[in-house]
């Protein structure tokens, strides 16, 4: 899950950072190269607020020359657990009865700041009907 990020010039030698996808994310940096760090320190906040607020979270468009951020792989793996519990209408209440566990467990696991466990998070999948399958790819030159 990589997002891209738009960098526009700004009057006092810094750069603007926003995002198609996130219409709420707004970061600055001093320059091209910060431009990644603080965009995804923005994007894992604009993330974290849809979670709270249970908005949709967009998939990545794809916009030629962007600069792209990747997240880390265990908020990927939060994020989709987050949108498949939507897709299937599924509350956090009903998820831990599924799982048999309690309703903060399951607040953790779509914590992005929480360093939740996978086996933990592949029996959320689990409970929803879902199995994961992890890939390797090679990197573009």
């Amino acid at each position: 899950m990589d997002y891209p990020l738009i960098l526009t010039p700004d009057d006092n030698d810094t750069f603007l950072v926003t995002s198609p996808d996130f219409p709420e994310l707004t970061s600055f940096c001093e320059t091209e190269e910060e431009a990644a760090g603080c965009g995804l320190s923005a994007l894992l906040e604009a993330i974290a607020a849809r979670i709270a607020h249970k908005d949709d979270i967009p998939d990545a468009s794809h916009i030629p020359g962007a600069v792209r951020v990747q997240m880390p792989s265990l908020v990927a793996y939060k994020v989709l657990l987050y949108r498949q519990m939507r897709a299937k209408g599924v509350n956090k209440a009903k998820i831990a009865r599924d799982m048999g566990c309690h309703l903060p467990q399951i607040d953790r696991l779509l914590d992005l700041n929480h360093a939740s466990r996978l086996d933990v998070l592949d029996n959320a999948f689990r409970a929803l009907g879902k199995d994961v399958e992890l890939t390797l790819k090679d990197r573009a030159a």
